[in-house]
């Protein structure tokens, strides 16, 4: 989610009197909150889509942020609930780890990346015929990137940095497309797509969502991305009372710019402090679909 490192006092301050007010009209529901996940289930229409990956299912997780005490709770349900949808594919698109705020805490930001190693140690229970896949969030990149990494390359979930890798279906193929963190890595779009030819679609794990504006500019047909938390706390008719860069224009949901779609997870895990108010953490199933391109009919 945010660059914790370049987060302001004031910033820290208003966030936090946010969660105090969250909690202080929402008792222990916002806590609670924080532990009971939801499923979406989506339906995306793919104008590139071959017609043997009509009906292909991907199951999306994002922001982990593990910690032995809070996390940990809906990571675990997370594993359970994925496992019993029994998606083709599983996407994790960052934030394994959290990095404290520098300027309240005096750990070494690199330490933060030890937690990476619990997570992917459960996240390796996840199950899916054309296994599991990873990005890297800004918390990862901003700890220590090759040790998280290598975490989750230790337990079995290849990491994607701007690098791509097929996905076949007898004759048929799409790509599985990914980015170094936008924010806090080095990201290079065109050096993920150099091997994908130009009319097969491609879906695109991105942490922050608001690189999509520049996704749309490349051929590419899905994003997926998380990273906002959704603000974490969701005040109806409002919003989200703080956004991190690059997930203000595209906090939550589903969108279309152009002819890419882009989805933002608003994630499992949580910082900053333990609760979620009108975010609950989140699976998302996405099944793909065909459409039809109204110039050949």
């Amino acid at each position: 989610m945010l660059n914790l490192g370049k987060l302001s006092r004031r910033k820290f301050l208003y966030t936090g009197a946010a969660a105090a007010v969250g909690i202080a009209v929402t008792g222990a529901d916002g806590f609670l909150e924080s532990n009971h996940l939801q499923v979406t289930r989506l339906e995306i229409p793919l104008l590139r889509l071959p017609e043997r990956f009509d009906g292909f299912t991907i199951a999306q997780l994002s922001d982990f942020h593990y910690e032995d005490h809070f996390s940990v709770v809906p990571i675990r349900k997370a594993v359970e609930l994925v496992n019993g949808l029994h998606p083709d594919l599983i996407v994790l698109t960052g934030d394994f780890v959290t990095v404290p705020m520098i300027e309240f805490s005096g750990r070494n930001r690199s330490q933060s990346a030890k937690s990476a190693a619990p997570c992917a140690e459960i996240l390796q229970k996840l199950q899916a015929p054309l296994g599991k896949f990873a990005v890297l969030g800004n918390h990862d990149a901003s700890s220590d990137s090759f040790r998280v990494a290598s975490a989750l390359r230790e337990h079995g979930i290849p990491v994607l940095l701007n690098r791509s890798v097929p996905l076949e279906r007898g004759t048929d193929r799409i790509w599985l497309a990914g980015i170094d963190d936008v924010l806090e890595g080095s990201p290079t779009l065109s050096a993920a797509l150099e091997k994908v030819p130009s009319h097969e679609p491609v879906v695109l794990l991105a942490h922050e969502p608001d690189f999509a504006d520049e996704a749309a500019l490349s051929p590419v047909d899905l994003q997926l991305s998380g990273h906002s938390h959704g603000g974490q706390i969701w005040i109806p008719g409002i919003g989200a009372p703080w956004l991190p860069p690059l997930g203000r224009k595209y906090p939550r949901g589903l969108y279309k710019l152009g002819n890419l779609t882009l989805y933002t997870n608003i994630g499992i895990g949580t910082i900053r402090a333990p609760i979620r108010i009108n975010c609950p953490p989140e699976i998302t199933l996405i099944t793909l679909k065909a459409l039809e391109n109204p110039k050949s009919s």
